[in-house]
């Protein structure tokens, strides 16, 4: 029999609608029932492509004696994080205060008031690996709560006060010097043999990347290169079908956890796009066709994940054996790609299947129509297993991020069909989660299904993302009502996100009361709602003209530099635009001209300045940038500005 989740539109929760678990949605009626019962409430975060979440689901929430306890003995309330960050936020934090680590699932137990006394991961069926069995959990809470009053309401004080501890740092400018320091830290952190920084378990360090990018010095150029290389040849990139998974388990980007999120694919298309490399424009290429063929949905948006799992083993979906692939192969080609890809006997993988590598990309012709001879023939093949599933709700900001990519890509790889599909993203997010409020407001609602809209309200991200979404389709339409857009999100960015600091909160000022209000300006796997709102702002400003969105997104770079001092890791997104600022830039270039070769080579040349603001059209349509510009002599012309400053006119790529 269905719970209450069955009336849900998030995919995670659907996934519990037919657990024995008496589940609620976060809402008051739970914490009232709490009241009534004098139950404490049982908090369990996740989401549908988190694979730790599904074995906790079948050893605990599918199990009737394990939802017996906790039906007698708590209310329990089930949130999809994707859904509700804020939510995710205030608990995620105060899990890391009381257990000193996050991640999911996460398991919270709450007092009435929405306070936490209790807080941990995933727990197992039974006792293991040092870790005690989920019942023992529940019974030594529900023993606490019954017997121990005192300090139960000793916690939840202690814990909320250090939530509400709305204290910061001092703001200032990120200087060249903290800029230095920043990729000097980066240096010490970084992994020289198999890129990227830190050891196991690897992410991709998208964020930071554009930072070296930005930065002109030969370490952040070696440090970019090997790493963006290095993932590129590994198991954490889909070799066959492009795309990459979620991290690597290992040092060597050898073994992914399998789960491909939409926020990561759209930021590492872009990013591999702007490289401006040969291995770069492939890796662009297929992710941006892996996009398109497996996370578009019909409404012309893009799904948010897919799992990690299929018939029900981790991986299944995507590794080979040498047998399977001389199956798919024939004999010789089989062999040839075993040795191409890293297939062994042994395998890298569980029961001797393997990822697929590529580490050494063919030089000769022939052998490059090989592989991709064969990269057709083990996709058709891998078609004919079971797909993992997908969750294939709409996330505004990761929306966001995937028409910002897919600009980028689509602009530097001459695809216009890429152009077309962050447009047809665009119109979906305008038609279904953009809803005015009177003459000039606008509001973003987070998460859509089917083309319909659920209840919740957007984010700092959401507006963040969504307004460099639409900051890039102005550049690549030169059409100005996708700048109209942008810029009226950023007003209400502005109007009801911003703190006394000049940095923002993560939620607008009347949003749901929760037990604190978020603010988290360091990035994550996506960039922060902070660092996402200062590049919205810095290239708003550079296509307006306006200066109150520079004086923004200078003073909310200020408010975190303490901790892009500390943790440059974790603000690269920040520290990129401030790399940005700190070379006089955005560099703003306005190509005008009739539409061909000769201003397609202007407008390529200049897509290759990092961190550049371009736009071309045949004359002014418009937007700010382009106005007054118009061809020379018939020739179409680039017009370069930094620092307030604008150069003459130029009509050759080596011009410019």
């Amino acid at each position: 029999m269905a719970n209450r989740l069955a009336n849900a539109t998030s995919p995670y929760l659907l996934q519990h609608a037919e657990n024995p678990v008496d589940w609620w949605e976060w809402g008051p009626e739970a914490f009232e029932e709490a009241r009534r019962r004098d139950a404490p409430v049982l908090l369990s975060v996740g989401y549908a492509a988190c694979h730790w979440c599904h074995v906790m689901a079948h050893e605990s929430f599918e199990d009737e004696a394990t939802a017996r306890l906790m039906n007698e003995g708590f209310v329990s309330i089930k949130v999809d994080r994707e859904e509700r960050p804020d939510v995710d936020a205030i608990y995620m934090q105060a899990t890391q205060m009381m257990t000193g680590q996050g991640g999911w699932p996460m398991t919270v137990v709450l007092d009435h008031d929405g306070a936490p006394f209790f807080a941990g991961t995933y727990f197992p069926d039974r006792p293991r690996h040092g870790q005690p069995a989920f019942t023992q959990v529940l019974a030594a809470i529900q023993e606490a709560w019954r017997d121990r009053p005192d300090d139960v309401r000793a916690a939840t004080e202690q814990i909320s006060a250090h939530l509400n501890d709305t204290a910061q740092p001092p703001s200032a400018p990120i200087t060249t010097e903290t800029l230095d320091a920043a990729v000097e830290r980066l240096a010490s952190e970084f992994d020289p043999l198999a890129g990227g920084f830190g050891n196991a378990p690897k992410f991709p360090p998208t964020m930071v990347l554009e930072l070296l990018r930005r930065y002109d010095g030969d370490k952040a150029r070696h440090m970019l290169a090997r790493t963006t290389a290095a993932m590129a040849g590994g198991g954490i990139y889909d070799q066959v079908g492009g795309g990459f998974a979620r991290y690597a388990v290992d040092r060597g980007w050898v073994v992914p956890h399998f789960e491909k999120m939409l926020y990561d694919n759209a930021q590492l298309v872009g990013l591999y796009a702007r490289l401006g490399t040969e291995q770069g424009d492939r890796v662009a290429d297929e992710t941006a066709d892996f996009m398109l063929r497996e996370l578009r949905t019909a409404e012309g948006g893009f799904a948010s994940a897919l799992d990690a799992d299929s018939e029900g083993e981790e991986g299944r979906f995507y590794v080979w054996t040498p047998a399977q692939l001389k199956e798919a192969l024939g004999e010789s080609r089989g062999e040839w790609a075993a040795a191409l890809f890293g297939v062994t006997e042994d395998g890298t993988f569980e029961g001797g299947t393997s990822t697929l590598q590529l580490r050494h990309f063919p030089a000769d012709a022939d052998e490059r129509r090989r592989l991709a001879e064969v990269r057709a023939l083990l996709l058709d093949a891998r078609a004919e297993r079971v797909r993992p599933a997908r969750d294939d709700k709409v996330v505004a900001a990761w929306n966001g991020l995937a028409i910002s990519g897919l600009c980028d890509a689509g602009r530097r790889l001459a695809r216009p069909d890429l152009v077309e599909a962050a447009l047809a993203a665009g119109e979906l997010l305008v038609g279904t989660h953009l809803v005015p409020t009177g003459a000039t407001n606008l509001r973003l609602l987070r998460v859509s299904r089917d083309g319909t809209a659920g209840s919740h309200a957007g984010v700092l991200e959401d507006y963040g993302c969504v307004a460099s979404g639409f900051v890039a389709l102005a550049q690549a339409t030169a059409d100005p009502v996708w700048l109209h857009r942008a810029t009226g999100l950023l007003d209400e960015a502005l109007r009801d996100f911003a703190a006394d600091d000049g940095g923002f909160f993560d939620t607008h000022a009347d949003a749901e009361r929760l037990l604190a209000r978020p603010r988290d300006p360091g990035d994550n796997a996506s960039p922060s709602g902070l660092s996402s709102t200062v590049h919205a702002l810095l290239d708003a400003h550079a296509l307006t003209g306006e200066g109150r969105y520079r004086d923004a997104a200078e003073a909310a770079l200020a408010s975190v530099s303490a901790l892009a001092a500390r943790a440059p890791r974790f603000t690269g997104w920040s520290l990129a635009a401030a790399a940005t600022l700190a070379e006089g830039g955005p560099i703003e270039v306005a190509v005008v001209g009739p539409d061909g070769a000769d201003r397609g080579a202007l407008e390529q040349r200049a897509l290759r300045i990092p961190g550049a603001v371009v736009v071309a059209a045949a004359g002014p349509t418009g937007i700010p940038l382009l106005e007054g510009r118009e061809p020379v002599d018939g020739r179409p012309a680039a017009y370069v500005c930094r620092g307030f400053v604008c150069d003459r006119p130029v009509t050759t790529p080596d011009e410019l």
